[in-house]
């Protein structure tokens, strides 16, 4: 497959694209961008081993994340806003789905522990071929599917069988913060809708005995933003009421105040620690038992990495 000649498969989503919630129906064939600022072609600014993942997905030698350009929800303080934001132009390289099959074949010889998809909802058809082609030449890695959570299930179900691991965001359960921060009102139903879909592919947790290491599951993250406990509680509840300890799940303090946020106030400091514990004693108190936390002076840049291009 070359830049040229798409599949079907991608062919047929991208001339009218309804591949997320957002349903733009451009036609991103020609060149067109929706709300993720994307057309059709794959844009991608990383692609290295990972460190700072949770601890069964990062392991001992890291997680090999591709980091793509481009986003559907374009959250007002996305830490990687620098290839998130909406039709950015001189950021990342543009790649093949043929590329970025090698690339995944790659990341396995540096000795990631998987391959994780950060960011890939606007190019579902181009990854699943991606996928397959790799496959066909060898990778044996588990793929991790990481996103801001808000998904089509019918697009979802295109990587039925070829994602072992689902990584998606829980954001809100509040319209009001949805729509102002992520430009998205109904988040909340559509992400419970996605969720449904990922946890009927992957179930339950599956680890390798020997590592630790995820081999199959969902993780699923909620990050605590300032002044937004009460929300954080409603979507842990919402998340245990409907799948117990079935899932795992990770609970963020890294936020991190960016220049771009400095309109808004109430998003220009970090999450307190007593903020923090009392999220994680309410997720005690309601049952949850499997997860991760986050230690210490999580808010830092640290966490993002450099986009200059590497291994693309």
């Amino acid at each position: 497959m070359n830049g040229s000649d798409e599949s079907s498969l991608v062919a047929r989503w991208m001339a009218d694209c309804t591949l997320c919630p957002r349903n733009c129906h451009v036609n991103r064939l020609l060149g067109k961008r929706g709300f993720c600022g994307q057309d059709a072609g794959i844009v991608a600014a990383r692609a290295a081993l990972h460190p700072w993942e949770e601890p069964c997905l990062s392991g001992t030698n890291g997680s090999g994340t591709v980091f793509f350009c481009g986003c559907n929800l374009q959250c007002v303080f996305c830490q990687n806003r620098d290839i998130a934001a909406s039709k950015m132009d001189g950021v990342g390289k543009r790649i093949t789905s043929d590329r970025l099959a090698q690339i995944f074949l790659e990341l396995m010889e540096k000795g990631a522990h998987n391959i994780n998809l950060v960011t890939p909802t606007h190019l579902i058809p181009q990854i699943h071929d991606a996928i397959l082609i790799a496959k066909s030449r060898g990778l044996t890695l588990p793929i991790v599917y990481n996103s801001g959570g808000y998904e089509s299930p019918e697009a979802l179900r295109m990587l039925d069988g070829l994602v072992d691991i689902y990584l998606p965001d829980f954001k809100y359960v509040s319209s009001e913060l949805s729509a102002r921060y992520s430009h998205a009102a109904d988040y909340f139903p559509r992400a419970c809708a996605a969720l449904e879909e990922m946890f009927r592919q992957v179930g339950k947790p599956v680890f390798s005995p020997g590592t630790g290491l995820l081999l199959r599951g969902m993780v699923v993250r909620h990050l605590l933003l300032p002044g937004q406990a009460k929300d954080s509680k409603k979507a842990l509840r919402y998340l245990h009421n409907t799948y117990g300890n079935d899932i795992l799940y990770s609970i963020l303090n890294q936020y991190t105040p960016m220049p771009q946020v400095a309109c808004l106030p109430e998003l220009a400091r970090k999450v307190t620690e007593e903020e923090y514990q009392r999220v994680l004693q309410f997720a005690i108190d309601i049952g949850i038992e499997n997860g991760f936390r986050q230690e210490g002076e999580a808010a830092s840049e640290s966490f993002i990495p450099r986009f200059d291009n590497e291994g693309i």
